[in-house]
């Protein structure tokens, strides 16, 4: 525990380990993303697929939370969760989202911004069918965001799915779905000495992307 605001103000860290150049950078920002993910992979990230998604409601109040990538191709980026509880509802009310991955040890920050859409049923259904058999029980279970009373009540409701569904025949609930953010932008950030850091934005152009260094 710390008592003196100042330590927290002197935390920092020396960045230097790589350079970002906007005129040899890939053309296509996918491209860029799975070399880097790939790198944050190799240098044993934990999760390199953990990424922050940030949502608002009707009225413009955000919120964020980690989720995690589960699939990143030329229609966009997913992820799955129970569209109950309050980031599906405000994707609903407001159907954009911003991603941010943060790879420390490569010094390395993406974000990504762009519309939300959801996957296909077909691919919603077999990503289902892939998770563990706790995990399904699980978000059968859970009434995602909504009061409980305790912990009890949840492990006792995911018990008693147990004893429902003994095998891996567990069907996926309506309200598990995936999501789609679908890229109007990328932001790739690369730490360098003095806070001198390299960030590079891409934008839809007439054909392809457009690429920018900005300033730090």
């Amino acid at each position: 525990m710390f008592h003196d605001p100042a330590e927290v103000a002197a935390l920092r860290a020396a960045y230097g380990r790589a350079t970002l150049d906007e005129r040899t950078s890939p053309a296509d920002p996918l491209v860029l993303f799975r070399e880097w993910f790939e790198a944050a992979r190799a240098a044993g990230v934990n999760e390199p697929n953990a990424m922050t998604l940030a949502t608002a409601d009707a009225a413009g109040r955000p919120s964020a939370r980690m989720v995690l990538l589960k699939g990143a191709d030329d229609r966009g980026l997913s992820f799955f969760t129970n569209r109950e509880g309050r980031k599906g509802r405000e994707l609903s009310d407001n159907p954009r989202g911003a991603l941010v991955f943060w790879w420390s040890p490569l010094e390395r920050q993406v974000r990504v911004e762009g519309r939300i859409e959801l996957v296909d049923e077909a691919d919603a259904d077999a990503y289902w069918h892939s998770r563990p058999r706790g995990s399904r029980l699980s978000a059968l279970a859970s009434r995602q965001s909504t009061p409980v009373r305790d912990r009890a009540e949840l492990d006792a409701a995911r018990d008693a799915l147990a004893v429902r569904y003994p095998g891996e025949d567990i069907p996926r609930p309506a309200y598990w779905v995936g999501y789609r953010v679908v890229p109007d932008r990328y932001e790739f950030w690369q730490g360098r000495p003095d806070r001198l850091h390299d960030r590079v934005a891409y934008t839809p152009a007439t054909e392809g992307w457009d690429r920018v260094r900005l300033s730090p």
